[in-house]
This record gives structure tokens, C-alpha cells and sequence, in this order.
């Protein structure tokens, strides 16, 4: 799993690739620390790579979600491929993010 942040104007790009799965949760929490300090920016989670979010997965982009909230940022999960938009719909994550 690797997971890259980049700066881009009033936007932070979280790019994800490989499975994000509990054994790589840790690390990726840790990779996703700079979304969680970010305060007013367009934060987005971009899954083009992603192949697999396990439930820890989700509650990292839960967490990022909830910060991005309380300091007036904006969260949009973008490229997100089918399998990983079934998880999203079955778990209610579908309404609780921007889907690009």
C-alpha cells in the first residue's frame, strides 16, 4: 500500500495505491496525518489505484472526514472503481462523501 500526499493550490491530494487493508491500515493512518491538520482546504481522496479498503480502510477516510469537518475543510473521494463503490454503497459511505 502506498499512499502519497500532494499540494495543489487550496487542495491536498491523498493518492492511494494497493490494497488498503488492516495490516496496511496503520501506516496509511499515519501517511493521512497532514489531511487531519488541514484547515479550509479541498481535501481529496483519490482512489484511481485502489484496489481493496477493508473496514479499517473506511474508518481512516471516516476520520479524515470527520476533521476535514471540523476545521471547514471539504472532503471529495474521487476514481473510486466498482468493487470499492459496492463497499462504499453497502456500508452508507455512498451519502456521507462527495463521489467523483
Amino acid at each position: 500500500m502506498k499512499t502519497e500526499i500532494v499540494r495543489n493550490g487550496e487542495q491536498l491530494i491523498a493518492k492511494f495505491a494497493g490494497r488498503l487493508d488492516t495490516p496496511a491500515a496503520v501506516q496509511t493512518a499515519e501517511d493521512v496525518k497532514p489531511l487531519l491538520e488541514a484547515e479550509k482546504k479541498e481535501l481529496i481522496l483519490d482512489c484511481t489505484e485502489l484496489e481493496y479498503i477493508s473496514s479499517s480502510g473506511l474508518r481512516i477516510f471516516l476520520s479524515v472526514r470527520k476533521e476535514a469537518a471540523s476545521h471547514g475543510s471539504k472532503v471529495v473521494v474521487k476514481n473510486i472503481n466498482d468493487d470499492i463503490r459496492q463497499v462504499f454503497m453497502m456500508t452508507g459511505f455512498i451519502s456521507l462523501f462527495e463521489i467523483q
